[in-house]
């Protein structure tokens, strides 16, 4: 009897799981995607997922040739960006920092605004004559990635690696298997 009632629970708890499983955020991997990959790109562009659902979910993440990106959507606009900063950015707060949506990672503080990928830093300057601390630019820190939205469907346009990014590093050392990887 002890273990038809254990039996049922394992069932019960693996139940639970799928259904967890199925309902949370959803990643896509656009060239493994059941939903055609290929048949669903447009001019170049590449499927990431149905606009309603992404509105949804406010975030989700795919993989492009490997690299592994998240598609944000704040306040009534998409934003797609490397998933990884020196950490995975997916679990990241979306905060106004200086007027611009940022997202601050939790791990490190970084503030990388999601609209141009620019790192933030408050400084002041002092040759003021009363310095106060201002939101200046590091300069671009993290790859974006450029969104299209097509009868419904999300695309993102596939990045232009002949520019280099401080994220790249971390987008192929995860890509590469490194440290990194998810699972490791």
């Amino acid at each position: 009897m002890l273990d038809l009632i254990i039996l049922s629970f394992h069932f019960f708890i693996c139940f639970l799981i799928s259904i967890a499983i199925w309902c949370g955020p959803k990643d896509v991997d656009s060239q493994n995607s059941s939903t055609g990959g290929a048949d669903m790109e447009l001019d170049g562009l590449i499927f990431i997922g149905k606009e309603e659902d992404i509105k949804k979910s406010q975030r989700i993440t795919a993989k492009i040739s490997g690299r592994e990106i998240v598609v944000f959507y704040h306040e009534g606009k998409f934003h797609a960006l490397d998933s990884r900063c020196y950490r995975k950015i997916f679990a990241c707060v979306i905060s106004d920092i200086g007027g611009q949506a940022c997202i601050v990672c939790p791990w490190h503080k970084f503030k990388i605004t999601l609209e141009t990928g620019e790192g933030l830093y408050e400084g002041i300057n002092p040759l003021e004559p009363s310095p106060t601390p201002k939101w200046q630019s590091k300069g671009v820190k993290q790859r974006i990635h450029k969104v299209t939205i097509d009868n419904g469907n999300v695309y993102v346009t596939p990045p232009d690696l002949s520019v280099s990014f401080d994220s790249d590093y971390f987008a192929d050392k995860y890509k590469n298997g490194g440290e990194l990887a998810m699972g490791k």
